[in-house]
């Protein structure tokens, strides 16, 4: 077991079932300086992110997330359950466009059980939805526990 295995509360194959839940994570609404700051770590400046003139004139009324922004938060939702050497598969699709202002939630359940390669893993699916329930990205990952 790694340290930081003993330190989080690693869940037990064993005691989840199908239908069990994540601890879900919302985090604060999509600002201005959100967009700035992440264009900036991911080194994705498109202006669709970050200039409300490129944006207007693409047709948009503003500035929207970028899409790997919420791919990160479905990251960081299954990373504050388990370690990251714990995942063994992750993939998402986009299912909408985060809009400025929007407060993203991110839920994930256990929907599969099953033995890979000598590991007991499990299979999540995973949402991020807006604060209205509107679903913008949608994935599935596979932990490898006990």
């Amino acid at each position: 077991m790694k340290r930081n295995e003993r330190i989080m509360n690693l869940p037990r194959f064993d005691d989840l079932r199908v239908d069990d839940t994540l601890p879900p994570l919302t985090l604060p609404g999509i600002s201005r300086k959100t967009l700035a700051l992440y264009a900036g770590a991911s080194a994705d400046h498109h202006p669709l992110h970050i200039d409300l003139d490129y944006a207007r004139e693409a047709g948009m009324s503003d500035v929207f997330a970028h899409g790997m922004l919420s791919a990160a938060y479905l990251g960081r939702l299954l990373t504050d359950w388990v370690p990251q050497e714990r995942l063994r598969d992750f993939s998402v699709r986009f299912t909408g466009i985060t809009q400025l202002h929007s407060i993203p939630h991110c839920v994930g359940r256990v929907v599969g059980k099953f033995e890979h390669n000598g590991e007991t893993c499990v299979r999540v699916a995973l949402s991020c939805a807006n604060q209205h329930g509107e679903e913008k990205l949608v994935g599935e990952a596979v932990v490898a526990l006990d």
